[in-house]
């Protein structure tokens, strides 16, 4: 939070310069941001759908996000409980959309097996996040240019869990966001799969026999 309130400041003193004082404005820079989903260790996943409003009210349908929580990382430790330290995924922009106010997800979590909906509303402190990521050289190197595209991370988890992250101008990670999906009644594939999930692989399901899914830690 203190590091939030931080980087806050700095959004609200650039406020009052001009555009051409922000150190890495001119730096090249994608004029689209990236939406990534990411998952916990072994807590298998598969994002069916998703979307985005952006701060015009324009909606922008992001289609399938693919696999979330992927990957043999040993059995030494619970290394499912929280999420993962390194936040990783797909870059995929979302062509023509301003910053965004709220993102659509549907996604089946498989390890339970159960499918959840939400509409996640983005605060405006992220967006402020996120424009400043891609104007301003991190203080820490500033002789490197600026972020090349501003990012926000959807993680999701076991039990509806969602949490938000942004990556800030020295590209760390900003949690910004908390929600609770709901279940979506009509179940995998809206129903036209016939009630089949994506299949679980076997280092996930061995994952889960020795150590259980560790509801709560998200």
């Amino acid at each position: 939070m203190k590091h939030l309130l931080t980087l806050l400041g700095i959004v609200l003193l650039s406020g009052c310069q001009t555009t051409s004082e922000l150190p890495g404005e001119k730096d090249p820079q994608n004029p689209w941001w990236s939406l990534e989903f990411v998952g916990p260790l072994y807590m298998v996943g598969w994002v069916e759908d998703s979307g985005v409003e952006d701060i015009h009210g324009r909606l922008f349908k992001h289609g399938s996000g693919g696999g979330i929580g992927f990957g043999e990382y040993g059995y030494e430790t619970e290394r499912a409980r929280g999420w993962p330290p390194g936040l990783g995924g797909l870059i995929n922009g979302i062509v023509g959309a301003d910053m965004p106010k709220r993102i659509y997800v549907r996604w089946q979590s498989v390890v339970e097996p159960q499918t959840y909906r939400a509409w996640v509303d983005i605060p405006e402190e992220a967006r402020q996040i996120m424009r400043l990521s891609t104007a301003s050289r991190c203080p820490e190197r500033p002789e490197q240019p600026a972020n090349y595209r501003a990012t926000l991370y959807l993680g999701l988890a076991p039990g509806g869990i969602i949490q938000v992250w942004v990556r800030d101008n020295c590209f760390k990670a900003i949690k910004v966001a908390r929600a609770q999906a709901e279940v979506e009644p009509l179940g995998p594939h809206l129903g036209k799969s016939g009630g089949h999930y994506y299949p679980q692989p076997e280092s996930s399901k061995r994952y889960i026999e020795q150590y259980g899914i560790p509801y709560g830690s998200w």
